[in-house]
């Protein structure tokens, strides 16, 4: 999943980075509401995780939250609002919310609600159901073919995450770098070509049929094999 961090508390914001990257989610972070609204604006996020933990931050928070709504891409927004009566929750979820949660946070119940998210998301549905014979399973992070489960490394599937949000057509290198690396300041495109490589080795020795494209001067493609 494709995820936008929204938070000021550096500790807490850090902790949360390491759990979802660990959880092969790709991240960018941000510590203001405002940022967040045109990061969302620019770029396609299946959730914004915002923490609001005082009153001034939920008061510009509360004006945002249609605004997430709005967007075209419609992606779900989450709430760590610390300490807040139940009244507060209500308006925040009637404000555009899709969840809220108050300490003590329970990161299981965080990631099986993001797991959820992605599981009811029907964009991703017909892309790996129609688009591409290749499907992620997010419970275990592997690859799945036609039955046949393949083990990737968290790079590999976020690569994979990527290609498959544009199934048969080119994806930009530079976009996948922002995707699968989104917590690194310069990657090199050797580092990618590293990882397809061995992508493709995984997929020949799986016995895969989908391919892995380069296109010349631009980026890769995923496609079943036309053979």
């Amino acid at each position: 999943m494709r995820i936008l961090l929204v938070s000021t508390t550096r500790a807490e914001s850090a902790y949360l980075h390491k759990a979802l990257r660990e959880s092969a989610h790709s991240l960018q972070l941000t510590n203001d509401v405002r940022d967040a609204v045109y990061l969302a604006s620019q770029d396609t996020f299946d959730a914004i995780l915002i923490m609001a933990a005082n009153h001034a931050q939920r008061e510009e928070l509360q004006g945002s939250l249609p605004v997430f709504s709005s967007l075209a891409n419609s992606p779900s927004t989450i709430l760590m609002l610390g300490q807040a009566a139940p009244e507060e929750r209500v308006r925040m979820l009637r404000a555009g919310a899709d969840a809220c949660f108050v300490q003590p946070y329970s990161l299981i119940e965080m990631q099986e609600r993001l797991t959820a998210l992605r599981r009811n998301n029907q964009y991703r549905a017909r892309t790996y159901a129609r688009e591409s014979p290749i499907w992620l399973d997010p419970l275990t992070h592997e690859i799945v073919e036609q039955g046949q489960r393949l083990a990737v490394t968290t790079r590999e599937y976020l690569v994979i995450e990527c290609l498959l949000r544009s199934a048969n057509r080119p994806v930009a290198r530079d976009h996948l770098i922002r995707y699968a690396w989104a917590e690194a300041d310069e990657v090199a495109p050797s580092t990618v070509n590293v990882v397809i490589s061995r992508l493709r080795r995984k997929f020949q020795l799986q016995g895969f049929t989908t391919r892995i494209e380069t296109i010349s001067h631009y980026g890769y493609r995923l496609r079943p094999n036309p053979a």
